[in-house]
């Protein structure tokens, strides 16, 4: 099992979203190189996400489950938000609205269930970043439902509504890569030889809580910048130049 294909598939699609998200972060928005490297994160998440729930659910890990699930609703849609022009839905979005809202009510009854018992973890977690997650989805789900009476979300809206789900996919994405079990990153590159040759430094757990927390920094910071500034008060070209 640790050498399936699909096993594979998952760490070499999840590696590789997280550098074209970097650099998708990073690039110019709208420019050839952004829309580039955000077609590579996005197909290359997804493929990571379906990995993942396979793998969790060949070795009973529903955390993972839900994890993966989670990763491919925030990408997919926020891609769906990009890709179709603004001011429509479809019917698939209310069939997605299900998706975080049934999650963020199961992982809140888990949470209650765990700190009823005196625990503050459950394989690892800890309750609190399962109460956060679920809140967020919970979150994402009246974001669904908004958007589905409004008929469809337009301008800085539906900038910040793809802006905000991809970095929460790459948060997510981040979040189990360097702060998984066994260090993940070491054995990654122990596995092609060059682990070993490298300081110890590169592999400590602040950096990786940095590494960890820095898509959340960066989702507040053009959060703030789509909302509260005129930058992209007429930038609905923006996201569609994605779909080029």
């Amino acid at each position: 099992m640790p050498y399936s294909p699909v096993l594979l598939a998952h760490i070499c699609a999840g590696t590789l979203g997280l550098l074209s998200g970097t650099a998708a972060i990073a690039f110019r928005k709208g420019s050839p190189r952004h829309v580039l490297a955000g077609k590579i994160f996005v197909v290359s998440m997804l493929i990571m996400a379906v990995g993942a729930v396979y793998v969790a659910i060949e070795r009973n890990q529903p955390g993972n489950i839900g994890g993966g699930i989670l990763t491919f609703y925030l990408i997919l849609t926020a891609w769906l938000t990009a890709r179709r022009p603004p001011g429509k839905t479809s019917r698939f979005d209310w069939l997605a609205m299900l998706v975080p809202l049934a999650t963020g009510v199961l992982l809140w009854i888990g949470s209650i269930k765990i700190l009823r018992s005196g625990a503050t973890s459950a394989n690892g977690v800890p309750v609190g970043m399962t109460l956060f997650l679920g809140t967020v989805m919970l979150l994402a789900a009246v974001g669904d439902v908004r958007m589905l009476l409004g008929g469809g979300v337009v301008g800085t809206r539906r900038i910040a509504r793809h802006l905000w789900r991809m970095c929460f996919g790459l948060f997510i994405a981040s979040g189990s890569f360097f702060l998984g079990p066994n260090n993940r990153p070491l054995r990654l590159l122990t596995k092609v030889g060059i682990g070993q040759q490298l300081s110890p430094t590169l592999f400590n757990t602040g950096l990786y809580l940095i590494l960890t927390i820095l898509p959340l920094v960066i989702l507040i910071f053009w959060l703030v910048r789509v909302r509260f500034t005129s930058t992209f008060k007429r930038a609905d070209a923006v996201p569609e130049a994605q779909t080029d």
